[in-house]
């Protein structure tokens, strides 16, 4: 993972918060921690973190109160929720307040891993895979808005880095127009803005495609949108 990306873990029992802690820090998170409801709140206000991991059974405040005062005051925060095994309910209302994602009790590191970073690539594709990154064979650097095509340094637009960094977040998966258009460009799709996605697409291939006419990292998918390939 790039940037550091910091992870408050809210759990009362030591040694699932101690094991929780020692495995996302040897995956290069920052990590903080708190051991019930009120220690949390108080921390929440005072920090701002990437992901909260957030247990439901809680002392002082439970983490279903939290999680609703931190939806209601606005906090958009990605949530798992950590819940005892069976119950269901919990799970639903856990969802239901604004959690982004539960996982069950005891469960695998590395499937919690792989919420963690499944809900990182959804929220934030810069989570995910940074400011600089390999994109097929093109080298690109985010914040100075510039590709490397056998060594020769291209500029690109705004638009043109963050179709390329939500691409890359998201390989081998079909993604929408509608989708692209929300994530880049921030608002729901409403008819002409299609064109406007098909626009930029177009001028992006035309940027890093060796042959735009028949595009081997950024393909059409007919009738469904478009899939960055990593093959």
């Amino acid at each position: 993972m790039n940037d550091r990306i910091s992870i408050l873990v809210v759990e009362d029992e030591p040694k699932i918060r101690i094991g929780l802690i020692d495995f996302l820090e040897f995956h290069d998170f920052t990590v903080t921690e708190a051991t019930d409801g009120l220690q949390a709140e108080r921390t929440v206000a005072e920090n701002s973190f990437d992901l909260i991991l957030l247990d439901l059974m809680l002392p002082k405040i439970s983490g279903e109160q939290l999680c609703r005062q931190w939806r209601q005051s606005g906090l958009n925060t990605p949530i798992i929720m950590l819940t005892a095994k069976g119950l269901e309910k919990e799970k639903i209302t856990g969802l239901n307040l604004g959690a982004d994602d539960y996982i069950t009790k005891p469960f695998s590191l590395e499937e919690l891993l792989a919420r963690i970073n499944a809900i990182l690539r959804r929220t934030d594709p810069a989570k995910s895979v940074g400011q600089k990154f390999a994109f097929g064979p093109i080298k690109v650097d985010i914040a100075s808005l510039k590709v490397t095509i056998n060594d020769k340094h291209i500029p690109i637009s705004k638009h043109q880095g963050q179709l390329i960094q939500f691409f890359a977040a998201n390989p081998s998966r079909v993604i929408s127009r509608d989708e692209l258009y929300e994530k880049v460009w921030g608002e729901q799709m409403d008819g002409i803005e299609t064109r406007t996605v098909d626009m930029h697409i177009a001028k992006l291939r035309s940027t890093i495609e060796q042959n735009p006419a028949e595009p081997t990292i950024i393909k059409t998918v007919r009738g469904a949108g478009y899939i960055y390939e990593t093959d």
